[in-house]
């Protein structure tokens, strides 16, 4: 009989969303129980390096929260949910002076406030950082907030299914990683906030936690999810030694002033700028250096530009054969001896992390030496699709927050964007789940669901000991999903990775375990092959449907923007006889208020 817990509110996730929509639901006076796959501490969001992005104006007093709004909604491609991105804008501020309030230790300027830095498609220096380990303060300082707040904490524990009473979330179904016992938690609402799908891919900055849970658990729930075409490939990972490829490289490196080469040691950047943005680019270097030393009469840089174009730039020299020996391109910071005299210490004062990851495991000094890098898998823009206002889902009690969710960033997301994202969203969840939980009873715990789930989830133990394991499947995925639907997309490689996937999940329902419950790493990953197998054919079919580029959506059969495409949204859900269902609606129009604060900033 498994563990039975009741809590008005549970939060799915422990990262920078789960922790603050935990503290705000309790802040409500409800009891929050908060579920996560790791250990406390040890969520994504610690890889977060560069910054959050808040229009405080604290290096520029030209910047506020309109201009962020249309730097967002520009980033992208006005596919964004613009209340959401209006919301954004208009909140960031405070949840970062929140965040200094619960003591994270951000930079300073020399005047005591906190300091911002440069990031890609922002049009001021606008990330609130603590070096290039923003991620961990954020983490640490929601998590010390967090424990004093009344919050239940189960550390290591994985849910595999959602309970409903009729059109409504009841609970979860779960499963503790240690001894493989079963646990059911009875809730009035249910926050997801799982993060990512980047193990679905085989080079990603993403870690082993990112199967696409939430987004898989929510659409067998019937909740709709939008935007799966829209993966984003961060522009630098690392690529060389083979053990590191595709660990982050923050574009930090670039806002404090690194530039990218080719291997005839040439600045590709400027060769390529899209209309959209030339405006706002500098038309020299030594414009750009200025821009990053906070001249305001100078434009950014062209590797400052927005994640999809600057990722397709590097492909196109690799393809073209000016790549670096290792199959990407030259990061360098190093140049900037050129204009500062203590250079060597500023790089180490402004990139701790990144100067002894080099150094560490690359065996590279980049203050004296250029970086290899190239395009990592690293964030969907795509995920559950959430009420702009609540968080909740298209499916009652079920909310969900951060990169699970979707709607904000639309076509591309801007750097520095998502840890705001968690905390102005991570919030408004919390706050909605507490008031559908005041205002809605329990609902009925069905234990047919339960035993349901619970004999699905052990199916792998009763299969042939000879049955193909579960890490040879999710490898096969992750090549394919690699090679047919990455960067550069087309309709015949599409379509072939959406059968491949359809076969993969006959071998997927086959896969058998050895062993016991307890501490069996290939049961823990034979029950996240569906979420990935889910979110993977999700991408592809959304991807084969939208015949254009746009944003961080490259297809080479439709290279250009279609204005058709321009005003619609794809949407996935789960069909009435249990296949995918993809489709096309209409984006819903821009408020005339939000459209005109779009055009006073272009």
């Amino acid at each position: 009989m498994a563990e039975t817990k009741e809590y008005d509110v549970i939060v799915v996730g422990a990262g920078g969303a789960g922790l603050r929509a935990a503290i705000e639901a309790s802040a409500h006076g409800v009891s929050v129980g908060l579920i996560c796959k790791s250990l406390l501490g040890k969520a994504h969001t610690v890889m977060a390096e560069g910054g959050m992005a808040a229009s405080l104006a604290n290096v520029d007093s030209r910047d506020n929260w309109k201009v962020h709004f249309a730097d967002t909604m520009r980033g992208g491609q006005y596919g964004n949910n613009s209340t959401m991105a209006a919301h954004h804008a208009r909140e960031a501020p405070d949840r970062v002076r929140e965040l200094e309030a619960w003591g994270a230790v951000f930079d300073r300027t020399q005047e005591g406030r906190i300091l911002q830095r440069n990031f890609g498609g922002h049009r001021y220096p606008r990330l609130a950082h603590v070096g290039d380990r923003t991620g961990l303060e954020m983490i640490r300082t929601l998590q010390d907030h967090g424990i004093h707040q009344g919050v239940d904490v189960h550390m290591e524990v994985t849910i595999f299914h959602v309970l409903k009473d009729g059109d409504r979330v009841v609970g979860v179904v779960a499963y503790d990683r240690e001894r493989g016992r079963f646990r059911v938690f009875k809730a009035k609402a249910v926050v997801f906030a799982t993060g990512g799908i980047g193990r679905a891919y085989k080079v990603t900055s993403n870690s082993w936690e990112y199967t696409g849970d939430g987004q898989s658990l929510a659409y067998h729930a019937g909740a709709e999810l939008i935007d799966m075409e829209y993966v984003q490939f961060h522009p630098t990972g690392m690529v060389w030694p083979p053990s590191v490829r595709g660990i982050l490289v923050t574009e930090g490196v670039r806002g404090e002033g690194g530039v990218l080469r080719n291997s005839e040691n040439r600045r590709f950047m400027f060769d390529d700028i899209p209309d959209l943005y030339k405006d706002q680019t500098a038309d020299t270097p030594e414009e750009g250096w200025k821009y990053t030393q906070g001249d305001k009469e100078s434009r950014r840089p062209p590797e400052l530009l927005t994640r999809d174009h600057v990722a397709r730039c590097i492909m196109r020299e690799v393809r073209d054969g000016r790549g670096s020996p290792h199959g990407g391109v030259f990061l360098d910071i190093a140049w900037i001896k050129k204009n500062l005299p203590d250079a060597e210490n500023h790089i180490k004062r402004k990139l701790p992390s990144m100067y002894h990851q080099f150094k560490e495991l690359a065996g590279i000094d980049i203050t004296k030496e250029p970086m290899e890098v190239g395009p990592t898998t690293h964030y969907a823009m795509g995920g559950i699709r959430v009420d702009g206002d609540s968080q909740m889902s298209t499916v009652p009690g079920l909310f969900a927050a951060g990169e699970c969710a979707a709607g904000l960033h639309g076509a591309n997301r801007l750097g520095g964007n998502s840890l705001s994202d968690l905390v102005v969203f991570g919030k408004r969840a919390g706050e909605h789940a507490a008031l559908f939980a005041k205002e809605n009873g329990w609902g009925t715990i069905d234990q047919g669901q339960v035993d349901s789930a619970q004999k699905t989830a052990l199916a792998p133990f009763d299969r042939p000991t000879n049955a193909e394991g579960p890490f040879q499947v999710q490898y096969a995925l992750q090549e394919k999903m690699q090679d047919l639907v990455g960067i550069v997309r087309r309709d015949d490689e599409l379509k072939q990775a959406v059968d491949f996937i359809s076969g993969l999940r006959t071998k997927a329902e086959a896969v058998g375990v050895s062993g016991n419950r307890e501490y069996n790493g290939g049961w823990h990953t034979a029950l996240d092959l569906d979420n990935l197998l889910i979110v993977s054919e999700a991408i592809a079919r959304s991807a084969v449907q939208r015949q254009e580029s746009r944003g961080a959506h490259f297809r080479d059969d439709y290279p250009e923007k279609d204005e058709s495409w321009g005003k619609k949204r794809s949407v996935t859900r789960k069909a009435a006889d249990g296949s995918m269902e993809v489709f096309a609606e209409d984006l819903p129009p821009i408020p005339s208020e939000l459209q005109q604060i779009i055009e006073e900033n272009r």
